[in-house]
């Protein structure tokens, strides 16, 4: 039988509850059309689902439609159970987006739409409540298209000349066939859906079942079924408890087959399945074995977590949805933690976001909670289960942290008959990466399996910042170096060098503090919005005014969740209860009061005594305590960054250094050229001598014999190669390269004019992917960055050859290989030192013109008069004088 595994998600309230009740209805699956306000629907299997009308936790249930066997997931749509329904993505082959009619698109439901396009899940949508007054298709429509995907197409009315123009839109291959043929055949629009270009959209009212038959035909004719290779896998995505508490672990078969008694692992744990059962509602059927595409929860297996592939299936990543709030879970009186917290480690098992933690410092447990409707729910099942009643302190901010700036960070530990050294490389990643961890050491310095050992610690462990001491993410590791002791070595060396290696490298690092932020939608009545965006600017947030109809408007922005946090109290106080609040966590960004942060938490990261950023060393059979400033002074092997840079200072400086450029005379090339590229002439051949450089060079006025085509001069010059043998260039390009370059251009411009020759400027852009060559003009002279895998040395040198008949040409370089390659092409040479001193001559001649400009006698009146006047001019003066 054919198996697909279909979620529902919604944003709360938008009736996704109810829709799988109308599904199931219809299908024969169940009796009676359950309700949520009733409190007797089929997936809504625990009281605490019951009793608040909610989805808590997601279930299953198994409907057959023809010969396809369909496992319907249904997911919390309530945000504080965000991280429940993304691990149900994981084992999704399609999701039905539920939006509600007379609201739209909410906050909520453009984070499930980001959520769906990350996990690449094909989505169907159902448009609900269609039944109440005021709703437009039409208009909804245009919506969904403008705040989802201009895919989304509706799918009511096929067939028609609008619905076949929508799907040519999403695809070049369905627009082929619609020109040619007028219509899409169904197969094509299957694998358009499949690849996410196409969105069927269907309206209806799961309350009233209108449009549900429609809409359960148009998933089973649009869906394909997927192909599962004969290898085993599945992916593990829940764990609960049975009413017996019996640990189930709920997984999906992507590959091969699971029978009773087989032996699973993860490579690290090895334990034999006991059950396989196959839930629909609140029962469940027990099976001998599984087929691949199915979704099915096992018994004995004591070590599963959320997220684990198991045979051929991958770990998954963590879930994107995080809390961002963590609180001090207060015990009553005559309970004691240590009884309790092993307890709450079960709860934790099921909820993995939670991090139940135990502050030994403070005596405290803290767990991490997405907001209140979590806390009640927690409680809810403490009680239940464990028969303690706890209370919940205030909630305070998860922060972040992490790096600016790449950082070498070194751990040592080496107390007596132990040895481990391990240098990691810190480097800032991308915003909402997290950590990630890689290998760039030579096995030559550090064995494989020390090597994985090393990075098995570095997973293994959350790293703490040093700024507050909270976690650090959006940092890629990588170990570059590291030493081990044949044999003084155990595995617990490297967990103690790793760890100090991380602390290291973070005390040296410009560390940055980081807190969440919510992206948000907020509602409310136009003649209020200047009242919004005061309150969201006085909270550091930023926002938009997306939509307005002339009564209400609609504001999307972003804010820190530590001021926004409560303010849906103050949306419903001054909208009078006409204003609404969505809010979904964006992700993290830098802190708004990073210093405020860090002085109220106080923390200290050299009295961290669980994370140490010190090292160990050894002398005279004795351990010793290195400060983490002082460690790079102790450490044994050469720091990776600083062999790096010395690598990259000695290459350039071979290349263009001109404090140690080894000159090489004119005659030095002429004797090398004679004795290489003439050398196999025979003694015949003394004809064809290559002329000396002092002939090439200083060509004699009386030498006339060979004519040459044009006695037009060129002087070709390499760009770089001169300003980094320029010394006052050079320094200037440390800088700022672009002024370096201007220099030499108004330089060289200056120098055109006592020279009177064509002046050309090459530069390397050989790198720059995709460069075509460019020239440009600047003043009298001409500019060419040459094209993508170029250099600067392979223009002038093929210029040369080209032109070397044509015109006099000269090449200004300080590159020994170069000169030899122009000389034996034919070319004149002049160095960067002697070009130098001709520009710094041609300077001084223009400025010494200038000068004598300036102290010319100056242009007056009186000398522009001619002899007669001036002598009436001189009689008049003198009889006024008498």
């Amino acid at each position: 039988m054919k198996k697909l595994v279909i979620g529902i998600l919604a944003h709360v309230d938008a009736g996704k509850t109810t829709l799988s009740e109308s599904i199931l209805y219809l299908n024969g699956k169940i009796g009676k059309l359950g309700r949520v306000d009733n409190k007797d629907a089929y997936l809504d299997t625990y009281e605490l689902e019951r009793a608040r009308g909610i989805t808590i936790f997601s279930k299953q249930a198994i409907l057959e439609i023809g010969d396809m066997q369909i496992t319907l997931l249904d997911t919390p749509g309530h945000v504080d159970f965000s991280a429940e329904m993304e691990r149900t993505l994981q084992v999704m082959d399609y999701a039905i987006l539920v939006i509600s009619g007379a609201d739209g698109v909410q906050g909520h439901t453009k984070t499930l739409w980001n959520l769906l396009d990350m996990y690449q899940v094909p989505v169907f949508l159902f448009v609900n409540k269609m039944d109440q007054n005021g709703t437009d298709k039409e208009k909804l429509i245009k919506e969904i298209k403008k705040q989802l995907d201009d895919g989304c197409i509706e799918f009511g009315q096929v067939k028609t000349d609008d619905f076949y123009d929508q799907l040519a839109m999403c695809n070049e291959f369905m627009m082929e066939d619609y020109l040619e043929t007028g219509q899409i055949e169904t197969c094509q629009i299957i694998e358009a859906v499949k690849a996410r270009k196409v969105f069927p959209c269907f309206f209806g009212s799961a309350l009233k079942l209108e449009g549900i038959e429609t809409f359960m035909e148009g998933m089973v004719q649009y869906a394909k079924i997927p192909c599962y290779p004969d290898e085993f896998g599945a992916k593990i995505f829940k764990i609960t408890r049975d009413e017996q508490g019996n640990r189930l672990t709920h997984m999906k078969l992507t590959g091969g087959k699971l029978k009773v008694k087989d032996v699973l692992t993860n490579g690290v744990w090895e334990e034999k399945v006991n059950q396989i059962r196959i839930y629909s509602g609140q029962k469940f059927e027990a099976v001998n074995e599984l087929e691949a595409g199915s979704v099915c929860a096992v018994t004995g297996l004591s070590q599963t977590r959320p997220g684990e592939g198991l045979g051929k299936e991958k770990a998954s990543s963590a879930p994107i949805l995080e809390p961002v709030l963590f609180y001090q879970i207060i015990l009553p009186e005559d309970c004691d933690p240590r009884v309790l917290i092993p307890k709450l480690r079960q709860i934790e098992e099921e909820e993995p976001e939670l991090h139940i933690i135990w502050d030994e410092q403070l005596q405290e447990i803290h767990a991490q909670i997405m907001g209140e409707v979590q806390i009640e729910i927690l409680q809810s099942m403490i009680q239940t289960r464990f028969g303690v009643h706890v209370d919940f302190g205030i909630g305070r901010i998860v922060y972040k942290e992490t790096i600016a700036n790449v950082v070498e960070g070194v751990g040592h530990f080496e107390p007596l008959r132990h040895y481990a050294e391990v240098h990691l490389l810190l480097e800032p990643g991308e915003p909402g990466s997290g950590l990630q961890f890689s290998v760039e050491c030579s096995e030559d310095l550090l064995s494989k399996n020390w090597q994985r050992l090393i990075l098995t610690h570095l997973e293994e462990k959350t790293h703490k910042g040093v700024l507050t001491g909270s976690p650090i993410t959006d940092v890629k590791i990588t170990l570059v170096s590291g030493r081990a002791h044949n044999k003084h070595t155990e595995g617990g060396d490297f967990r103690e060098a790793t760890y100090r290696a991380v602390r290291q490298g973070l005390m040296e690092a410009e560390s940055v503090l980081l807190e969440p932020y919510y992206s948000f939608q907020l509602e409310l009545p136009e003649k209020i919005v200047g009242r919004a965006m005061t309150d969201i600017e006085k909270m550091h947030g930023t926002c938009e005014i997306s939509q307005t109809d002339g009564e209400m408007a609609v504001l999307v922005g972003s804010a820190p969740v530590a001021t926004m946090r409560n303010y849906q109290k103050e949306v419903v106080a001054y909208t009078k209860g006409l204003g609404r609040l969505f809010c979904s966590l964006k992700g993290y960004e830098t802190c708004h009061n990073a210093e405020e942060v860090i002085e109220s938490i106080g923390y200290d990261s050299q009295r961290d005594i669980e994370n140490p950023t010190g090292s160990v060393f050894c002398t005279h059979g004795a351990g010793y305590l290195v400060n983490w400033d002082e460690v790079k002074e102790h450490m044994h092997l050469e720091s990776y960054l600083k062999k790096k840079d010395d690598s990259s200072v000695e290459t350039t400086q071979n290349q263009v250094s001109s404090a140690e450029e080894r000159w090489i005379s004119l005659e030095e090339i002429d004797r090398i050229m004679n004795k290489t590229f003439y050398a196999n002439q025979g003694k015949k051949s003394v004809w064809k001598r290559g002329k000396t450089a002092l002939e090439s060079h200083y060509e004699p006025t009386d030498y006339v014999s060979i004519q040459k085509e044009s006695n037009e001069e060129y002087l070709l010059v390499d760009g770089y190669n001169i300003i980094y043998a320029w010394p006052d260039l050079k320094e200037l390009a440390e800088e700022n390269m672009d002024g370096a370059r201007m220099s030499l251009l108004h330089s060289l411009s200056n120098y055109q004019g006592i020279r009177k020759c064509q002046i050309i400027v090459v530069f390397d852009a050989y790198r720059v992917e995709g460069h075509r060559e460019e020239v440009i003009d600047y003043y009298n002279i001409h500019i060419v960055y040459t094209r993508e895998a170029q250099t600067a040395d392979a223009y002038i040198e093929k210029f040369v050859h080209d032109n070397k008949g044509k015109y006099r040409i000269e090449v200004a370089t300080s590159d020994g290989l170069q000169q030899m390659i122009v000389r034996g092409t034919g070319g004149a040479l002049l160095s960067a030192r002697e070009l130098k001193i001709e520009v710094d001559a041609a300077n001084e001649r223009i400025m010494q013109e200038y000068k004598e400009m300036q102290g010319e006698e100056r242009i007056t009146l009186i000398n522009s008069l001619s002899l007669e006047t001036k002598e009436q001019i001189e009689q008049l003066i003198k009889k006024e004088n008498e």
